[in-house]
């Protein structure tokens, strides 16, 4: 192996495990995919103890801005495996996912639970596998509480942002959505709802069971499709 492709393979293996991401090499393949990961909790404006799995917005942001400006990037694939996190930044992050121009497609692994929700919905087409599981509840949050009638409508305009999003990027309605966010029989001594694989797909929130070969080759579709009718808009 050459010094140049040595060095290649430890910058790789650096920002993996710095932040959880690289861009694929095509292989023979006539696309580039870039691959973020979003794992543990979703890391906001404090910063979690060293012990645990963060996925840092401040990573993800940038990057996702550089994808969209790149022309070597033909599309992205989203992993998740995420207990949720700081609302305020899981937003921002399917947000700008939401806004890519290039295609996009979300793989729930072991599971998208909380504000990974929005996450998972917010590509173009999303995948689950049969044991990966959706938690979805209403929005908590920790700390001393003041209780006046502001903060409840507070926390109101909270979880109407999440819901509009979810249910304005995948096939569940409203209705549906908040009963299953308020259901008091499934999770112990809690509020919310536990979805298992197949149980996301009939609810309408993801598109398809599926592992990485189903995810990948529907990204490539997804780019195949988009550059045939770009060369046929010039």
């Amino acid at each position: 192996m050459s010094g140049k492709k040595v060095e290649e393979e430890k910058h790789r293996s650096e920002r993996i495990e710095e932040t959880g991401q690289v861009t694929l090499d095509k292989n023979g393949k006539s696309h580039t995919i870039h691959l973020i990961s979003v794992i543990g909790e979703v890391e906001g404006h404090d910063n979690l103890s060293n012990n645990s799995k963060t996925t840092k917005y401040e990573h993800i942001l940038p990057e996702l801005a550089a994808i969209e400006d790149s022309r070597d990037i033909d599309g992205v694939l989203i992993l998740l495996n995420t207990m949720g996190g700081d609302v305020e930044a899981g937003l921002a992050i399917a947000e700008m996912i939401a806004s890519l121009s290039k295609p996009t497609v979300s793989l729930v692994l072991g599971g998208s639970h909380s504000i990974g929700v929005p996450i998972a919905v917010s590509t173009d087409y999303s995948y689950i596998v049969p044991t990966g599981t959706m938690v979805i509840h209403p929005v908590r949050m920790n700390g001393m509480v003041i209780g006046v009638p502001q903060t409840f409508d507070y926390f109101r305009q909270i979880q109407n942002r999440i819901t509009g999003f979810v249910c304005g990027h995948c096939r569940i309605n409203k209705g549906r959505f908040e009963e299953l966010m308020m259901e008091t029989g499934v999770l112990t001594k809690d509020v919310g709802t536990i979805l298992v694989g197949e149980e996301a797909v009939s609810e309408g929130i993801i598109n398809e069971t599926g592992g990485i070969h189903e995810a990948m080759e529907k990204l490539h579709q997804l780019i195949a499709k988009r550059k045939k009718a770009s060369k046929q808009s010039k």
